[in-house]
């Protein structure tokens, strides 16, 4: 280790690790509605018992103060509710999943695939919370994880119908995401849609499941996001070449750009060439997206075209056929190019959903799989930031036009000054 190495050991607690926050966050949650639903299973049993006026004998009485159990990942907060009697009968609401005077939680890191996968895919919350907090969590009871997940149900029902009117959407990403999880014998692809509003701020926008080549269950999707108040096109929208999106796009929304994704392209190319081949040539293809302006990427690409024609013209076939779509981020700020050429933002959040999707086993149903890509989406969409450049949005949607990423106006007075 040189003598100018630094080395510096922080408490496991202090950490600014955005994905331990993520995780942390998300154990909050779970843990405060698994409390919530436990709550309202032990009100249940006392539904029918009422004092001498004939009101409920058990109801709710606010929180005890918020106090933090110690993680493997830091301290996660948590509020246990009270409950008053009317009755004679002195009756204490005791979570089995935080007992009183709990501080610790236990193999934390071990819990959290879990919490995430077997807590909402398969049912087995319980043996979930039993990793988190040990044998204290026994006493969870199936019913009270069925009120849990109908919760969780409810939920994704209502953003389902969330009006999206409020907001002005400027770009898209698309994808459809095949899951480890089979549905009714079938592996479930979830069909995706991202938003990125006038503000920069990025929303999901649609989880549906479907067919990710069928322009029918695109077309679905899209008109369920019309009526849902989305009456204005985006200005740009971006996605693989292999999806029947486009079709349904260009039918529901007509005056969207479109833009191919070069993640999926480039991988698409590559796979018409040999292995020796494809260093060189992923190469040639990041020089046409990297490109300064759309003259150097156009050359750019003819000269891939002219080295890989004769050999492999399927490879050159597969660049050629969506020249226009590939380029079209050429004509917005430049700013918003490294967000608008891929579909990064659903692939990145995406990556882990897929891991825990794929440790997961058995056949579960369609409801409970879209629910917990939900869930899990959700919870990455609170650590989004706003794109780049996001203050020129305001010039895309007022339709300001833009040469290699910069608007025509302001590129004619670079010029003029040039001169």
């Amino acid at each position: 280790m040189g003598k100018d190495s630094v080395v510096e050991f922080r408490r496991p607690e202090a950490i600014d690790d955005p994905l331990t926050e993520l995780l942390r966050e998300g154990a909050k949650r779970l843990i405060q509605q698994a409390i919530e639903a436990e709550l309202e299973e032990m009100l249940a049993r006392y539904a029918l018992v009422r004092d001498e006026r004939g009101r409920r004998a058990v109801v709710r009485n606010g929180y005890h103060p918020e106090r933090k159990i110690l993680t493997g990942i830091g301290p996660v907060a948590v509020k246990i509710p009270k409950v008053r009697s009317r009755h004679g009968e002195s009756v204490v609401f005791h979570s089995s999943l935080v007992p009183p005077y709990i501080r610790k939680a236990r193999r934390v890191e071990a819990a959290l695939p879990w919490l995430y996968l077997k807590g909402i895919s398969t049912g087995q919350m319980q043996e979930a919370l039993e990793v988190l907090l040990g044998p204290e969590a026994k006493g969870l009871s199936p019913a009270v994880i069925s009120r849990l997940k109908r919760q969780w149900e409810r939920e994704y029902e209502a953003w389902c119908r969330q009006d999206l009117s409020k907001d002005r959407w400027v770009y898209w990403w698309a994808d459809g995401i095949y899951s480890g999880l089979r549905a009714e014998d079938q592996t479930l692809c979830a069909l995706v849609i991202i938003g990125v509003n006038d503000r920069g701020e990025k929303h999901f926008l649609a989880i549906e499941d479907g067919v990710r080549e069928s322009a029918q269950s695109w077309r679905e999707v899209l008109l369920g996001l019309k009526a849902r108040g989305l009456k204005i096109a985006p200005k740009l929208a971006a996605g693989d070449g292999a999806l029947g999106f486009w079709a349904a796009l260009s039918e529901i929304y007509p005056e969207t750009r479109q833009q191919r994704c070069w993640v999926h392209k480039t991988a698409n190319v590559l796979n018409y060439l040999p292995k020796g081949t494809q260093p060189k040539a992923k190469e040639a293809l990041r020089e046409i997206w990297n490109a300064e302006d759309r003259a150097s990427a156009e050359k750019a690409f003819d000269h891939f075209i002219r080295t890989y024609q004769a050999k492999y013209p399927k490879a050159a076939e597969c660049l050629r056929k969506d020249r226009d779509a590939l380029l079209a981020f050429f004509d917005f700020p430049a700013e918003h190019w490294q967000h608008i050429r891929t579909t990064n933002p659903i692939e990145s959040t995406f990556a882990t959903i897929r891991h825990r999707t794929d440790r997961a086993k058995g056949c579960v149903s369609r409801k409970t799989i879209l629910v917990m890509i939900y869930k899990l989406g959700m919870c990455a969409e609170k650590r989004w930031r706003r794109i780049r450049g996001f203050t020129h949005l305001a010039k895309v949607i007022e339709g300001v036009k833009f040469k290699d990423g910069i608007a025509i106006n302001e590129h004619t007075k670079e010029n003029r000054n040039a001169a």
